[in-house]
């Protein structure tokens, strides 16, 4: 009798989440919210959202965070010109302190709807893809060290690391906290770029070589942990 009721109590979960998505989505859609994720919509608009967010701070704040979690909970594209208007109005600090939260909340949400509501229906869309394999394998000898590597290099997508690791055994607090540390130096990045928003033409090669270069090494200073655990079993045997 128990199980049974706590499998309609998920069931039950599923529906009103899944009726929430669906709702969240059709209003992006019907308010055609991908285009004011656009670089050029905001451009035109950089003004006005300038003025508004002076008048109305902390309403702006909210509302961007807030915009910032759905877009990324819903793995809608966009982030990266909401990061970049994000550091525009409210500069590299706060505007950083922004994109962390707000991305880390969001990035939670997809990880524990696909660990505890969808995992079977995540699993059929995604499980099985190389790209989500490669990820996978890589959990097995040091999560922690591994999620902080996927987070500060952006070999794969946000969306895919951010559901990924839903089919492996990190715990919801190691992802959190890898999270939420390793995309400060990303946010950092594209909230002083959106200081220069207005000459900013195109998303393409707006990180610089050196840039992806110093990420890159950050990401491979978190493997050292497992390249050491490797080295002293080698040792060992």
């Amino acid at each position: 009798m128990t199980k049974f009721t706590a499998k309609n109590t998920i069931k039950r979960h599923r529906i009103m989440v899944g009726f929430g998505l669906f709702v969240l989505i059709t209003v992006f859609f019907i308010f055609d919210t991908q285009q004011w994720l656009s670089l050029e919509s905001v451009k035109q608009q950089k003004q006005a959202i300038l003025n508004y967010s002076e008048q109305h701070y902390g309403l702006a704040f909210l509302g961007a965070g807030l915009l910032y979690i759905i877009t990324t909970a819903l793995s809608i594209p966009g982030a990266t010109v909401l990061s970049l208007t994000i550091g525009f109005i409210f500069g590299r600090t706060m505007g950083t302190l922004l994109i962390v939260i707000s991305a880390t909340i969001g990035s939670t949400l997809v990880f524990l709807l696909a660990r505890y509501l969808f995992a079977d229906c995540a699993k059929k869309r995604i499980g099985k893809s190389p790209l989500t394999q490669k990820i996978i394998n890589g959990f097995q000898n040091d999560a922690a060290s591994y999620m902080l590597f996927l987070r500060l290099v952006p070999i794969f997508p946000f969306w895919l690391v951010n559901i990924a690791p839903a089919f492996t055994s990190i715990s919801p607090q190691t992802f959190i906290f890898t999270t939420l540390i390793g995309i400060i130096p990303g946010s950092f990045v594209y909230a002083n770029l959106g200081q220069s928003l207005a000459s900013i033409d195109s998303l393409d090669g707006l990180l610089s070589t050196e840039m992806l270069l110093a990420l890159s090494l950050l990401g491979i200073l978190s493997l050292l942990p497992v390249l050491a655990k490797r080295f002293t079993s080698q040792n060992d045997q």
